[in-house]
């Protein structure tokens, strides 16, 4: 038998990854919320990947709580990831995914773009998701770890946020829209700066969001989330001592409170 994958909540993309691990042959431990992840810890001390499928807003308290056997083991998915998420928790050496698949309730998985990966368990990943037809790309190093995460963060956050007035789609938004979408852009990615400590292409990575756009312009630029995802990004400008008139507009526009 093969070595057992823990998924630590399955929510819509959790049940992905539990599916690709049981089809490429690992007998899959589920951990929800009505789990003793200690126990569980008993049963499989050393799983093959400890993957961590649970919200944003649910990372860390799920990474401060994780038992000890399993921190050298970690994959995190999250939206919005940076390494300050995942940094200061003792893991050794976590498997990072960008998600670019989008999966809802009674629909197949739709790829945008190729997922990437990179950390000891990419492998893995790449080969097990391959065989429900979803393309992995390994990553070389750190550095380009860190353009993918700000690049799947800027896609998420400019869309949403850009999208409180302007409604509609992607391609809607990048053709009919384009000014504000890269001003909405430029702020992002300047919070996104402050977030990593470092400067950013920022060229380079608002043509890797088009990119993305193309994958799937029929995409709905916001979801329910996109308030909150607003709320957060002001707040980061606040705290890092920005300015965003953009960002504040919309928040303005849309009524979000800020």
């Amino acid at each position: 038998m093969r070595t057992p994958v823990v998924v630590i909540g399955l929510g819509e993309i959790g049940s992905v990854l539990a599916r690709a691990s049981l089809k490429a042959g690992h007998p899959v431990f589920p951990v929800t919320r009505d789990t003793d992840a200690r126990e569980m810890a008993e049963i499989v001390p050393t799983p093959l990947a400890t993957i961590v499928a649970v919200g944003e807003q649910d990372l860390q308290p799920v990474l401060t709580d994780l038992p000890a056997p399993w921190r050298d083991r970690v994959v995190l998915l999250q939206n919005e990831l940076l390494p300050r998420d995942w940094q200061g928790h003792e893991l050794t050496e976590p498997t990072i995914l960008s998600v670019w698949f989008e999966k809802k309730p009674g629909m197949d998985s739709k790829v945008v773009v190729p997922s990437v990966a990179y950390g000891p368990r990419a492998a893995f990943l790449r080969d097990s998701l391959a065989g429900l037809g979803l393309p992995v790309e390994v990553l070389p190093d750190e550095e380009r770890l860190l353009f993918e995460l700000v690049r799947k963060n800027l896609y998420i956050l400019t869309t949403n946020i850009a999208g409180l007035v302007t409604g509609g789609t992607v391609r809607e938004l990048w053709s009919a829209h384009r000014d504000l979408a890269e001003r909405v852009a430029r702020e992002v990615l300047r919070i996104q700066a402050a977030l990593v400590g470092r400067p950013l292409d920022e060229v380079a990575l608002i043509e890797a969001m088009a990119t993305a756009f193309e994958g799937d312009p029929a995409h709905r630029c916001t979801g329910r989330s996109a308030p909150a995802r607003l709320e957060c990004a002001l707040r980061h400008a606040r705290e890092a001592g920005l300015a965003v008139p953009t960002l504040e507009d919309i928040a303005h526009r849309s009524g979000v409170v800020a």
